[in-house]
């Protein structure tokens, strides 16, 4: 087993490390059940002078398949940089695009479409504080309206994303999805599991046609408090989620 380093890295991870920490988080993605197909992107920016590149995933390979090689370099506009046998999707590359240029601080953007995630954000009440895990989101996850598939046709969307995320961790995407950002893989990661993970209590627990019980105000703002995120967060679930797919899925690594 690999021993991952006993610190976390930073935002400046050299290319290798974001190379098997974003296949990393294809994997788990995949894993948990919060891919969609060949669809939806997982995206890093890659460190270095020059002009913004990123590392996304070939279009047409399912998010179980992609290894740290196989990503693609890609440039602001979605464009391919260097040779790669794999294409991408620049359409799909619009909202990162936006968020990772809005946001100095978005080293990692995920987009998810999943069941429980695309059922909240079908509804007009966003994340209710229906558990401690909803409550870390409490009032820090805003919505963007829906506007048609994300693509070149529609760039003013760029700052309407950018605008509606704010300097919040994530995002319900209305009629659409769920987004996270964070300085890291590991943080991005951190907060679409938990996000998901308040969809589905929030899905699992609005279909039992009873009343629902919140917090008092006061309660839940306590509680989101107790989660103020710490430096580098998430990076202790995704160590131990690393040795997870280094025992059982290694092949990310390659």
């Amino acid at each position: 087993m690999n021993a991952m380093p006993p610190q976390p890295p930073d935002a400046q991870a050299t290319e290798r490390a974001l190379r098997e920490d974003l296949a990393a988080a294809y994997r788990l993605i995949a894993r948990f059940g919060m891919d969609d197909l060949i669809f939806t992107h997982l995206s890093a920016r890659l460190p270095g002078p020059g002009e913004p590149r990123f590392l996304i995933n070939p279009y047409g390979m399912l998010f179980s398949e992609i290894t740290a090689s196989s990503l693609v370099v890609i440039d602001v506009a979605g464009n391919p940089i260097g040779d790669s046998p794999w294409p991408v999707n620049p359409a799909g590359f619009v909202i990162h695009s936006a968020i990772h240029m809005g946001r100095p601080d978005a080293h990692c953007v995920m987009h998810t479409h999943t069941l429980a995630g695309m059922a909240v954000a079908a509804t007009a009440d966003g994340i209710l504080p229906l558990n401690q895990m909803s409550m870390e989101f409490a009032g820090r996850v805003p919505v963007h309206e829906y506007e048609g598939i994300a693509a070149d046709d529609n760039l003013s969307e760029r700052d309407r994303l950018v605008r509606d995320l704010g300097d919040a961790p994530g995002m319900l995407l209305r009629n659409h999805g769920l987004l996270t950002v964070g300085r890291t893989v590991a943080e991005a990661f951190y907060y679409m599991y938990y996000l998901e993970m308040a969809c589905r209590i929030q899905v699992a627990a609005t279909s039992m046609n009873r009343p629902l019980s919140m917090p008092p105000p006061e309660v839940v703002a306590r509680t989101r408090a107790q989660f103020t995120a710490p430096d580098n967060k998430g990076w202790r679930p995704w160590a131990a989620l690393r040795r997870l797919l280094d025992r059982e899925d290694p092949g990310y690594r390659d």
